[in-house]
């Protein structure tokens, strides 16, 4: 999409890629465990993400890998993310694409796949802490 590609040129390089697995189960409310791998200056990084909502019942399994944009200190990649409406776009049955940013101004563009029986997928507020 255009929006996407011209709001990575905004962004500059990127300073590392995370990847992320999240197991989510929900009866109209929401559940979820996940965790993944920060890579940043040579090094690997094992965090965990709460937060990830997958609307809808039953349950699914969220992996999402992407670019790190913004990210000085690796500290700064803890934190309370707020999706960025405008970078969601939907792809494929199962894939999109969300962008997420933090107050210490690091941002993640996402590429989502998800597995399982789920009707939607909503990151109004992630937390993503070192482990």
């Amino acid at each position: 999409p255009p929006a996407a590609i011209a709001q990575q040129r905004t962004l500059g390089p990127p300073s590392g890629t995370v990847r992320i697995e999240a197991f989510s189960v929900a009866f109209l409310g929401q559940g979820q465990v996940g965790g993944g791998t920060l890579a940043f200056r040579g090094r690997n990084y094992p965090i965990s993400v709460g937060g990830l909502g997958v609307g809808g019942i039953g349950a699914a399994k969220l992996t999402a890998t992407g670019r790190v944009y913004g990210l000085r200190n690796r500290q700064d990649f803890a934190g309370a993310y707020v999706q960025l409406r405008e970078g969601w776009a939907a792809g494929r049955a199962g894939q999109g694409r969300m962008v997420l940013k933090n107050d210490k101004g690091v941002t993640i563009s996402l590429d989502t796949r998800r597995q399982g029986m789920q009707a939607t997928i909503s990151a109004d507020g992630v937390v993503i802490a070192f482990k």
